[in-house]
């Protein structure tokens, strides 16, 4: 027989056995035979025969799905069945066909491999006969395939003082990993944790949990050996070790950071035995708050604690008196977390309204703020003795920042959801980070040298082949497009209506590109004009003494003047994207680009790309330019010089067309072939025969 398996979107899968040519016929035999007898019972009750049962009989000759499927068997697991596969028939044959519709060939019980929902996969064995009329005994499990990874989101990680060990946890498992190799130590059962650290030594870790508790665990032993369940009364957000090694402090949703000191107890009937001796947590001090506390950090110093509030304020304490002293204000939403950095300066909080913000520690100033993250920042670290800076978010990136220079370095991606936590080895030479996919991932510092500008650029393609992706799906005749349409009429090469050419002003990367050139271009030759200006100044007040130097010409404008730097710049630029270019020019530099143009023409320098770009700018800033009354001496200047160059150009040409028409005269006479008989020649190759 064969074996059909549904499955659903739940926690069970349903098989069928899938009946043979000839069961199917009886099992329609069977069927038709009790339609009739329905029908002629109903037909005696109703005194009469119906002809419309007759003609539902006739309809109902082909064989049904349910005559060929019989139920046989639901599996259920304690996870949701993502997919399934049957084991391979040991008999050969045409079970491969099957097979592929999903169809087990094999005559004997079959087999299933299912991959569950918290990344097992399990064999299951279907024991009982699959002949007809045989009822299935059941099913069993032969084999189990499990990682040693997590089974739900990994919401907290931390590395031992000498990175060596790595401590995760979820839902309901705090794990201990090597880092280095990936392999996982040992696995326990813990609260649904949200914050730990490793204990001085390294041989045990504290969790953190959502229920308000701390959990000590003895990594030797791989038990939980305490809990303390009247830690707090609202979950654990944050734990911090206290610079001196002798305790650590917590916050919670109770409103309240308490310290914690460390402590060894006694098992009964130990009598003082090294190995009968058991790490505890003593309770210390309490600090009170007005709101929810989400994070709080301890400076290296010992000397300032920072604490987190739900009202989106960061309150800074000193840590032996718990006296008062900073506020920080600026998010506009709740900081989720915050570093301090190795030196005590610099405090860098990353909050749920993307952006990060560092701060002095010396005056509680804002030294800067910076758009992190597409997303809720989740988490924020110093590297060890830098003022680097490692932030993760929502948006299922881990980036890199130098905060003293206020720009991102470099931006990783790998993981497929929220990246809920991260932490930096304490030589900064690896990241750990744990994600929303329920995977951990180790970024390793690499010897190959990046450049912050490449990355930049980099990031800016992206950007833009993004916005190029979104604007494919937008109106055609949107943003650029009716920026060109000025009040003079549509620029030829962009109008056009369905079917005609793409709008002149739709954005590419060479566009932008070309755009930066010219505003780089327009500044530089600012500043060498200005630059002659002053030498020009400088002369005229020395006189003729000679105490004034030359000019020295700019090497990063190759020793050209202003005007000719503007000019190579703009004849560089593509003429397919020009229009796009001179679009994306804002007002002032487009008028600064118009007072090149008489010059240009003037000197007779590219008459036809000057002439080109005055009729664009003019279009597309008409408005403008009408009401800027410093820009009339220039409309004047540029109308004197354009009609006289355009009309110098057209007799140019025209008088090579007249040179043309000579050339072809002469040619004809001396081969005695007139052009009425070369047009003739041509008619009759062309003619159809």
């Amino acid at each position: 027989g064969s074996v059909l398996a549904c499955q659903g979107a739940g926690k069970s899968m349903e098989l069928f056995r899938v009946r043979g040519e000839e069961e199917a016929r009886k099992k329609l035999k069977r069927r038709k035979k009790r339609q009739r007898e329905k029908a002629m019972k109903k037909a005696a009750t109703q005194g009469g025969g119906s002809e419309s049962d007759g003609e539902d009989e006739d309809t109902e000759d082909s064989v049904r799905a349910t005559d060929e499927l019989e139920p046989y068997l639901v599996i259920a697991m304690k996870h949701k069945i993502r997919s399934f596969a049957f084991a391979p028939p040991t008999a050969s044959g045409s079970g491969a066909a099957k097979r592929q519709r999903g169809v087990s060939a094999t005559s004997a019980a079959p087999q299933l491999s299912l991959c569950l929902a918290n990344n097992s996969v399990e064999v299951v064995q279907v024991e009982g006969s699959l002949s007809e009329g045989g009822a299935p005994a059941g099913y069993s499990s032969l084999q189990r395939l499990e990682l040693g990874g997590h089974r739900s989101d990994v919401r907290t990680c931390t590395l031992s003082a000498d990175g060596n060990l790595l401590a995760t946890a979820s839902n309901n498992q705090l794990k201990v990993w090597n880092p280095m190799t990936g392999a996982c130590l040992s696995t326990m059962d813990s609260g649904y944790g949200l914050c730990c650290l490793f204990a001085p030594g390294n041989r045990h870790v504290v969790l953190g949990t959502k229920e308000g508790a701390l959990e000590v665990f003895d990594l030797g032993a791989a038990e939980r050996i305490f809990s303390d369940t009247s830690a707090h009364e609202g979950a654990v957000w944050s734990i911090a070790m206290l610079p001196d090694n002798t305790g650590f402090v917590t916050g919670s949703a109770d409103k309240t950071v308490k310290f914690w000191q460390w402590s060894v107890a006694l098992l009964p009937g130990g009598g003082g035995a090294a190995g009968q001796r058991s790490l505890r947590l003593s309770h210390v001090r309490t600090l009170r708050m007005a709101d929810d506390v989400l994070c709080c950090k301890v400076s290296p110093d010992g000397k300032l604690l920072a604490v987190a509030l739900l009202d989106a304020t960061i309150k800074v304490f000193f840590t032996d008196s718990l006296k008062f002293f900073l506020s920080l204000y600026g998010h506009k939403l709740p900081v989720l977390s915050l570093d301090i950095s190795s030196d005590s300066t610099l405090l860098v909080s990353g909050s749920a309204d993307k952006n990060i913000k560092v701060w002095g520690l010396d005056f509680g100033d804002c030294h800067r703020s910076l758009f992190a993250h597409g997303d809720a920042v989740m988490g924020v670290h110093f590297v060890p003795k830098t003022h680097y800076v490692f932030t993760v978010g929502k948006d299922k990136l881990l980036k890199y920042w130098d905060v003293d220079r206020s720009e991102q370095l470099l931006e990783l991606a790998g993981h497929h959801g929220e990246v809920w936590c991260c932490a930096v080895s304490c030589f900064g030479d690896f990241v750990i980070t744990g994600s929303h996919d329920r995977s951990l991932r180790r970024w390793q510092r690499s010897s190959e040298p990046f450049f912050v500008e490449e990355e930049k650029e980099a990031r800016l393609e992206s950007m833009f082949e993004a916005d190029l992706e979104a604007d494919k799906g937008g109106p055609q005749g949107s943003g650029a497009e009716a920026a060109l349409a000025g009040p003079l009429g549509r620029v030829a090469a962009g109008e056009g209506e369905e079917g005609g050419a793409a709008p002149a002003g739709r954005k590419t990367l060479e566009s932008v590109s070309a755009a930066d050139a010219l505003v780089d271009a327009l500044e530089m030759a600012a500043h060498e004009e200005e630059r002659h200006r002053d030498h020009q100044k400088q002369l005229a007040a020395g006189g003729k003494s000679g105490a004034v130097p030359s000019l020295a010409p700019n090497p990063m404008m190759l020793g050209l003047t202003g005007s000719a730097y503007v000019l190579r710049a703009l004849s560089s630029v593509r003429a397919s994207d020009l229009e796009s270019a001179l679009l994306m020019l804002p007002f002032t530099d487009a008028l600064r680009l118009l007072g090149y143009l008489p010059t240009w023409l003037e000197q007779g320098s590219a008459i036809e790309l000057s002439t080109r770009v005055a009729v664009l700018l003019l279009r597309l800033h008409h408005s403008q330019l009408v009401a800027t009354a410093s820009a009339r001496p220039l409309l004047l200047k540029l109308h004197k010089r354009l009609h006289p160059a355009v009309q110098g150009l057209k007799d140019v040409l025209g008088v090579n067309m007249a040179a043309l028409q000579y050339l072809q005269r002469a040619s004809s006479e001396r081969s005695g072939i007139t052009t009425e008989q070369r047009l003739m020649v041509a008619r009759k190759a062309l003619a159809p025969k």
